[in-house]
């Protein structure tokens, strides 16, 4: 099965990876409030992988690469890039701010794709009016910066606000790392080596936490949804749009992110929309529009994607360089 004879199948799997991860900032507001953010990501990362661990065994994949020892760099590099800080930085941020709002910052990151692609892969430069779409976006970044920044200062809010923009500008450059140095790893092994090192990574600043973590039902099923779904399921899914699409369209998914986001904010927490809540989300949207304008999708890649059950097992002829998010 290949991307030119279904080349839907990036495009649903994008809408997938939307409908859970935005989701996924209602699910961290709610866990947050129980735990602190590295004991959530901790959960986050090992309940994700046991979820991959056994949909790979279901679908007799090899848990453990061959070639394992010469992965655990690139996969370090991937857990640091895309799990650990990220994950630690929004769920620091939503303890500062709403979830409709961390999900609405989450989204500059095919702005920050799109600045660090012109050095990293010159072959997918964006175009003027791609840059264009860029600067945009930083004005909606300053849109809901400004009133919390000039009321209060450097302080609350405009923490919580920094430390999200701080996880946008890492997994815009795991994206891209995994796009120059990962292209053509089954997805499979990626994902779960990623999950891998990130449960190592950070236990030993989470393992403080533990005993202060406050065992209630909704938190522990929202952390729990959180990895499931959110690391496990979609944290393949997202390898592979990515090496179908490219870094900056495929990060483009947190296009739609917002709006699921936001819905569930207002509706399940009862979250507070305000003015410039609404035009920052608007001109950010409206940027990351612009910043994927005229931009083809990224010519296929030998890899894996998500197999139908006949070509599901290990392939030893596969490039062991691969592919992440």
């Amino acid at each position: 099965m290949s991307d030119s004879r279904h080349g839907w199948l990036p495009y649903l799997a994008f809408a997938a990876i939307a409908l859970i991860w935005g989701a996924s900032f209602l699910f961290i507001k709610v866990a947050v409030q129980d735990m602190s953010p590295s004991v959530l990501v901790l959960i986050r990362s090992s309940s994700g992988l046991v979820a991959l661990a056994v949909i790979m065994a279901v679908m007799h994949h090899r848990l453990i690469p061959l070639d394992w020892k010469a992965r655990v760099l690139p996969f370090a590099i991937m857990a640091v890039t895309g799990g650990v800080l990220p994950w630690v930085a929004i769920a620091w941020g939503e303890e500062r701010i709403s979830s409709g709002l961390a999900s609405i910052l989450n989204a500059t990151t095919p702005l920050f794709a799109a600045i660090f692609v012109f050095w990293v892969i010159p072959s997918e430069r964006p175009s003027l009016v791609n840059y264009a779409g860029v600067l945009i976006g930083v004005a909606g970044v300053v849109i809901l910066v400004l009133p919390d920044l000039s009321v209060g200062g450097l302080q609350g809010d405009v923490l919580g606000t920094l430390a999200v923009l701080v996880a946008s500008v890492s997994y815009a450059v795991s994206a891209l790392y995994q796009r120059r140095r990962l292209r053509g790893m089954n997805v499979y092994e990626a994902s779960i080596g990623q999950l891998a090192m990130t449960s190592l990574i950070v236990l030993p600043l989470a393992a403080p936490g533990l005993p202060n973590v406050h065992f209630e039902l909704q938190s522990i099923a929202a952390v729990l949804a959180l990895g499931l779904a959110g690391s496990g399921v979609a944290g393949v899914l997202y390898y592979y749009v990515l090496n179908s699409l490219g870094p900056v369209r495929g990060s483009g998914v947190t296009l739609l992110i917002p709006l699921t986001a936001v819905f569930w904010g207002v509706t399940i927490l009862h979250e507070v929309v305000t003015v410039p809540i609404v035009v920052g989300m608007v001109v950010i949207l409206a940027g990351i529009v612009l910043t994927n304008v005229g931009r083809g999708a990224a010519r296929p890649e030998r890899s894996e994607p998500a197999p139908s059950p006949a070509a599901s097992r290990p392939r030893r002829d596969l490039p062991t360089s691969g592919e992440e998010a």
